[in-house]
């Protein structure tokens, strides 16, 4: 019996990356889609400088070529003594005369590693949907950010890390991230290197505070730090000293 081929195409390091798209086989339904599928719009970032919402996630497969993603581990699963398991599915069950009726949540990440990055949820009764949903919301959500060498050890003038330290929340989960120099690492949660891996980050320090454990709160804080970095301005001067780029190479 043949193998059922797989939709992604998934790596060593469990990254997906999306099945090819084809641009003649969509049919736009808004105005930024059409401007986008008759070439007037040819780069997100125009998108995202606009304050434009994107409503449809292939004008996310369009402009953004090499986009992967890949599913982080916000459920538990039950252990064989008590413990539990990291594992992608959030599963809840609703009490109902009929009996039980599961529901599986899980949270995906999307990016190109060159300094753009999404994260969304998806609920569904199956896990398929669910993960569709999730890969679907992120790319609604798909923003830029900006990327250098704020490390004092450093100073190379290359996008490698993060020109400044900024500071996330949501809920009572904090995290700070911290330029770091060459090198070093992701020294940080390991779903939280998932979010800086496809955002194009491969070196920084960090500091957690709160409730770490809870773990979509920690994620959601990672990614309002990464905001941060977009919405502080900068001056030339300071661009060239500390290599800062914002969004990809073009």
């Amino acid at each position: 019996m043949k193998r059922r081929e797989k939709r992604d195409h998934e790596d060593f390091s469990g990254v997906r990356r999306e099945k090819e798209f084809r641009i003649d086989d969509w049919t736009p339904k808004t105005e930024t889609g059409r401007k986008v599928k008759a070439g007037e719009i040819n780069s997100l970032a125009t998108i995202i400088d606009r304050g434009e919402k994107i409503i449809e996630p292939e004008i996310v497969d369009a402009l953004l070529k090499s986009l992967e993603h890949d599913l982080l581990m916000i459920g538990q699963s039950k252990g064989k003594f008590g413990g539990g398991k990291r594992t992608i599915w959030r599963q809840t069950q609703k009490k109902t005369m009929e009996g039980n009726k599961p529901s599986f949540a899980t949270m995906a990440v999307v990016g190109n590693k060159d300094g753009f990055i999404g994260i969304g949820m998806g609920k569904a009764k199956e896990t398929m949907p669910a993960r569709e949903k999730a890969v679907r919301a992120a790319k609604l959500s798909i923003i830029k950010i900006k990327r250098g060498c704020g490390s004092w050890e450093c100073y190379c003038g290359e996008p490698h890390s993060i020109p400044f330290a900024v500071e996330g929340k949501s809920g009572s989960s904090r995290v700070k991230l911290m330029p770091a120099p060459k090198g070093t690492g992701l020294v940080v949660a390991k779903e939280c290197q998932k979010i800086l891996a496809l955002a194009g980050i491969k070196d920084l320090y960090s500091k957690t505070a709160g409730q770490t454990v809870t773990r979509v709160n920690l994620l959601y804080a990672c990614l309002d730090a990464l905001k941060k970095l977009t919405s502080m301005k900068t001056k030339p001067d300071q661009q060239k000293v500390f290599g800062i780029l914002e969004g990809q190479h073009e």
